[in-house]
């Protein structure tokens, strides 16, 4: 049987090797001398040598001496091929100096970057120290898409020039903050920008005011929590004032926003008029345990119960909410219907929401829910991730929270509208659902109180006893006669 693929023209095979990693794209020029030159007619280059396996430190210092032969070589044979489109470098074993290792991965980027590349992509988990980019790197004329990840350091910025880039992704070791605005100034027709933090353990919270200004940015993408201050409110709100600022938010063609962060001091954004989809993911840097039950009492943080208004909590996001109240689509975290109501001083009503989804533990409670709910006169499709939250005696009526005896007959006796009366939502979508007792007590809430509900849909967990768990679901009351329930 002959070899039909060695009778594919040559721009097809050279398709093909563009597909799969370099290496393996190299080794086929010992198959037979039809393939020996078809590696000059790939435009896609990624040399990964994270995939590679060391069995100790010796055999690493000597193969990732290998990786780098490997590299130069290629990159050699490669100096006269038309078009590179494509170039993917991750590095992950250090074996020079600093110095040495920023000169070697900044001449491998250059001599792609010659080659007209649409795309770079630039990985370095785990290296012993930074890679320094030399800023004259950082302009080219037909580049499209960047990704830079790990431990690279972006130190100078004067000559970033990037005039076709339409996608950015930014999770360095080092980036100066207050030169930013430059690398965005440098991209004018940007439209997706992702900046992270990211899950390097030694890599430096971002914990200043964030500004992203662009005109033409649709897709943007910020995550610059750190868990590790989450227990550090012991600080002054002084400090808190100074170090945790303003953040700020320029970008009429927005359309899509992803942000994860602690609160900060304030929000300075312009309406997000362009704003379809938002997915927040916001987190306080206190306990709200104090501030759960009783108004009047509470225990500092030393034990002592004081007799006074408890100390504000920080943060004010309401700049933020107020831009995203024209969005259709909503996704909330679990720390983020807290903020909701301890930093949200107003909440504007979102006129054109008709999805919501939120998602749900046992850490925290759903003190936002009714107020959030009653502000949503559209609302179709209702989703949460899971119905076990925390209990407070702040729910109100959108859950079916005891807290205690007393604090129970308290909620009896104010005999206010319940919220879900109002609300339109006609698919109510539950994930997670494991049928414990106060998940099945939310379901008889909500089928018994949404009026307009016509499909309920209902993930069960596949460790319990699914038969038994929707029986259970099936049986329970509902207030509209148009509901089906549907199992997955």
């Amino acid at each position: 049987m002959g070899d039909s693929i060695s009778g594919l023209p040559d721009e097809i095979l050279g398709k093909i090797l563009s597909l799969v990693p370099t290496k393996v794209a190299a080794s086929t020029s010992v198959l037979s001398k039809r393939w020996r030159n078809l590696l000059s007619l790939v435009d896609s280059l990624s040399f990964d040598e994270s995939m590679v396996v060391y069995p100790n430190e010796e055999e690493a210092k000597n193969g990732t001496q290998r990786f780098s032969d490997f590299v130069d070589k290629t990159l050699a044979l490669l100096r006269n091929s038309p078009a590179i489109k494509t170039f993917s470098l991750c590095r992950v074993v250090k074996t020079k100096s600093y110095k040495d290792e920023s000169a070697l991965v900044n001449r491998w980027i250059s001599t792609a970057m010659e080659h007209g590349l649409l795309e770079l992509h630039l990985y370095a988990p785990n290296l012993g120290s930074s890679v320094s980019l030399d800023s004259r790197l950082l302009r080219s004329n037909t580049l499209v898409k960047l990704t830079i990840t790990g431990h690279y350091d972006i130190y100078e910025t004067q000559h970033v020039f990037f005039p076709a880039l339409r996608s950015l992704y930014l999770m360095v070791f080092v980036l100066d903050l207050n030169r930013f605005g430059q690398i965005l100034d440098a991209c004018p027709v940007l439209e997706e920008l992702t900046i992270r933090r990211g899950d390097f353990p030694d890599m430096p919270a971002i914990s200043v005011g964030t500004l992203v200004e662009h005109a033409s940015i649709k897709r943007l993408v910020i995550v610059t929590d750190h868990t590790d201050h989450h227990a550090d409110y012991h600080l002054s709100l002084d400090y808190f004032d100074i170090a945790i600022g303003t953040v700020r938010f320029r970008a009429p063609s927005l359309v899509y926003l992803d942000y994860s962060s602690f609160v900060f001091k304030e929000y300075d954004v312009d309406d997000f008029d362009s704003l379809v989809e938002a997915r927040l993911s916001l987190k306080l840097w206190m306990s709200t345990s104090d501030y759960d039950f009783d108004d009047v009492y509470y225990y500092g943080s030393h034990g002592f119960l004081y007799d006074e208004p408890r100390p504000p909590i920080f943060g004010d996001v309401t700049g933020l909410v107020a831009a995203i109240r024209n969005i259709t689509t909503l996704h909330l975290s679990p720390d983020s219907l807290e903020v909701f109501h301890f930093c949200c001083e107003s909440m504007p009503m979102f006129n054109n929401l008709l999805n919501l989804s939120i998602k749900s533990n046992k850490q925290k409670g759903w003190q936002g829910m009714p107020l959030l709910l009653k502000s949503c006169p559209i609302l179709q499709t209702l989703l949460f991730k899971g119905l076990v939250h925390k209990v407070t005696n702040r729910c109100g009526d959108a859950c079916v929270c005891s807290p205690s005896p007393s604090q129970k007959k308290m909620k009896m006796k104010k005999k206010v509208e319940c919220c879900l009366w109002t609300c339109r939502v006609k698919v109510l979508e539950i994930s997670d659902y494991g049928g414990r007792f106060r998940e099945l007590k939310q379901m008889r809430h909500f089928l018994g109180n949404l009026e307009c509900l016509e499909t309920v849909k209902v993930g069960v967990d596949p460790d319990k006893n699914s038969e038994f768990v929707r029986a259970n679901v099936t049986a329970l009351p509902r207030l509209s006669s148009k509901c089906t329930i549907q199992f997955t």
